[in-house]
């Protein structure tokens, strides 16, 4: 089968929808042509100079990276600096660039979940789960075309609820209308005042979803006019948001923990705070700078915050009621590659996928 560039961007936006992306971040096609012919796919942490070289040696005419290249607006290009110069670069050699951001770290299945997992950290949860990204549809349907409506939604996305699927809420009721004689209605007839028993059927659905449901709705609803309405929630969204806490099969010393840390993050060398005398059993964690996340950390009774960029005096906040662990943010995020390669070989079998072997780490350590 022949994929174009942009059959990997709409399965990377279902992964991690846009959406999610912080305001000031830029989570998208940032150079190509969605239509032009997939050749390969790159996978990577960053998009440097050195990495559109190797997309380029390899064949690949798509780098798919963490970090956008451009976080802002570029106002020429002259390659004066390392983000004019790859963008040139990307250009002049039809290489497309798309980044998968702060919406692949807010997913529960994403940065922070790929790093607990290297950890071998169980029972998962998002540590910040972010609101106002939910919306509830209220629609009222004829009894007999409600599992049919149903289905629609629920295979528009709607009706998810964590590992539930088909959630909803139904009740019976009454529906009254009058056609007018210029209606063609599925019930009663023009000019004369119907009643009709009536399912209303509530369902959550993603807010960013909104147009697919409701598209979904009036394809699938028999009448001519559809009732229905959207409220958008305060609710937080449990599988959606910044950090991760999660736990130890068993519990373990202080320094155990660290040392194990270090070897399976592949680290050169760990700063942390005091340690507190007491078993490592839940640990917080957020890939790159999460130390806005330390009051979460503390709340969710964590025993160990893993984060990085943290600056000196936010190490003071630690308050002996938890350790904080910078472990670098390069070193943090490095598994994310893999990560992007595994979602993508999940649903793309016969395409070449690789993982950069350029270190694209700009700090070097004695």
């Amino acid at each position: 089968m022949v994929y174009k560039i942009k059959d990997i961007v709409s399965y990377l936006e279902k992964i991690a929808p846009p959406s999610y992306q912080e305001s000031y971040d830029n989570a998208q096609l940032i150079t190509g042509n969605p239509h032009d012919t997939l050749k390969g796919v790159l996978c990577s942490l960053d998009a440097t100079e050195e990495v559109v070289e190797e997309a380029i040696s390899l064949g690949c005419n798509l780098i798919v990276a963490h970090h956008p290249i451009v976080f802002k607006g570029l106002k020429s290009l002259t390659g004066r600096n390392y983000v004019e110069k790859t963008v040139i670069k990307a250009i002049k050699n039809d290489i497309a660039i798309y980044a998968i951001h702060t919406n692949l770290d807010h997913v529960s299945h994403g940065v922070n979940k790929k790093i607990c997992e290297v950890i071998g950290l169980t029972n998962t949860r998002i540590l910040q789960p972010k609101k106002d990204l939910l919306s509830k549809l209220v629609t009222f349907v004829p009894h007999e075309a409600s599992e049919k409506v149903l289905k629609a939604l629920f295979d528009a996305g709607a009706g998810k609820i964590g590992e539930y699927s088909g959630c909803s809420f139904l009740s019976d009721g009454t529906g009254t209308f009058t056609p007018s004689s210029q209606a063609n209605p599925h019930k009663g007839i023009p000019e004369s005042a119907h009643r009709e028993p009536e399912t209303r059927i509530e369902v959550l659905l993603p807010s960013y979803l909104e147009k697919k449901v409701l598209h979904a709705l009036r394809e699938s609803h028999p009448y001519e006019e559809v009732a229905y309405y959207f409220q958008k929630l305060e609710n937080e969204n449990q599988e959606i948001g910044a950090g991760m806490v999660a736990e130890l099969e068993e519990s373990m010393d202080e320094m155990a923990f660290l040392k194990m840390l270090k070897e399976k993050m592949n680290l050169g060398t760990i700063k942390h705070t005091s340690l507190l005398g007491k078993k490592i059993r839940k640990v917080a964690v957020c890939g790159g700078a999460g130390i806005f996340l330390l009051p979460d950390a503390k709340k969710s009774g964590a025993d160990i915050f893993i984060t990085s960029d943290i600056k000196y005096h936010e190490f003071f906040d630690a308050e002996n009621q938890i350790i904080i662990c910078d472990i670098g943010h390069y070193e943090s995020e490095i598994y994310t590659k893999e990560l992007l390669r595994d979602v993508l070989s999940q649903k793309f079998t016969n395409i070449a996928l690789y993982l950069t072997k350029v270190i694209t780490n700009p700090i070097t350590y004695l």
